[in-house]
């Protein structure tokens, strides 16, 4: 079965949200060694301090332990301590040596051996390959991680689906080889638990038009952490979806492209990752080689999806 179309519940969980910002913002990051960070960053009405502390990595889904999450002192540790803690912080951070982050604006390995990031980048386009046309949609979301050791892997494949009528994306979710998934959702698709997470996928020179369009997000499937997208024709004006005010354009879609961008949220207070994937072609059954690849890929989704109810058409 296909992924259904996400509307983002704003507050949804991340890892971790910090605050909403502007673009072409400044950040300094400071951590000590005992598992503390301080933020600094300004926004139009003046600077800000955030004492970040708590949390480390993340659980795996557990329907009876909740998912680790930071406190966040936004006064820069004075209703923590007691104190400007933000005044005389110190720094201990080294070079970064961790992996490669998208969006990373600040980054930092502290004394105890582990990392700390902060990621800046637009959460909230609107599906469909709508322009922004509200401040929040064009706003820039603040996050910040802390962990040791692996990150999020996210799997990502193109092929065909219904016979090669369709482009489709597919692929795996997955936090030190245990898959992403949460318990509880809306019936469109938006995560209402901590261990939810979703994807968001982007589509470069579609019918949306050149360059970069978010054409969705959804959340990875229990219990495999598989998903699968594919690219159909959509009516702005039902099924939820944010569309300009006064809209009269009609359906969308579809909005396969030349390439795929897919970016989720890490689990717990680990890192934002992303992946590409090339676009293809359209399916042609007299080619042999698309028929091979086809066939190929069909096996891969197979054993991507073992386990569990959904993606298993073709």
């Amino acid at each position: 079965m296909l992924v259904l179309a996400a509307v983002i519940i704003p507050g949804a969980a991340a890892s971790q949200f910090v605050d909403f910002l502007p673009p072409g913002s400044t950040f300094t990051l400071k951590a000590d060694g005992a598992g503390r960070a301080m933020l600094y960053y300004s926004k139009p009405n003046g600077a800000r301090h955030v004492l970040v502390q708590g949390a480390i990595n993340a659980r795996f889904p557990s329907r009876t332990v909740t998912q680790v999450h930071f406190n966040l002192d936004y006064s820069g540790g004075f209703k923590t301590t007691g104190k400007a803690l933000w005044k005389t912080f110190q720094d201990g951070c080294s070079a970064y040596d961790g992996p490669a982050l998208p969006k990373a604006v600040a980054t930092c390995k502290a004394p105890d051996g582990s990392y700390w990031a902060l990621q800046e980048w637009q959460v909230a386009l609107p599906d469909l390959g709508f322009t922004p046309w509200t401040a929040r949609q064009r706003s820039f979301e603040l996050h910040v991680s802390h962990w040791t050791g692996p990150i999020t892997e996210l799997e990502a494949h193109a092929d065909w689906v219904y016979g090669g009528r369709f482009h489709e994306v597919f692929g795996r979710a997955s936090y030190k080889d245990h898959a992403i998934y949460g318990f509880q959702s809306t019936n469109r698709g938006a995560p209402t638990d901590n261990y939810g997470r979703l994807i968001y996928l982007d589509t470069l020179d579609s019918r949306y038009g050149p360059g970069w369009s978010r054409e969705n997000s959804f959340l990875p499937h229990r219990p495999t952490g598989v998903y699968c997208y594919g690219f159909f024709k959509h009516n702005p004006n039902v099924g939820g979806y944010a569309k300009p005010p006064g809209y009269k354009g009609g359906v969308r879609g579809p909005g396969n492209g030349k390439s795929y961008r897919l970016t989720i949220t890490g689990p717990g207070v680990t890192p934002d990752v992303q992946t590409v994937v090339d676009g293809l072609s359209n399916y042609n059954r007299q080619d042999a080689t698309k028929v091979a690849y086809e066939r190929q890929q069909n096996q891969l989704l197979d054993q991507l999806a073992a386990g569990g109810r959904q993606c298993h058409h073709h």
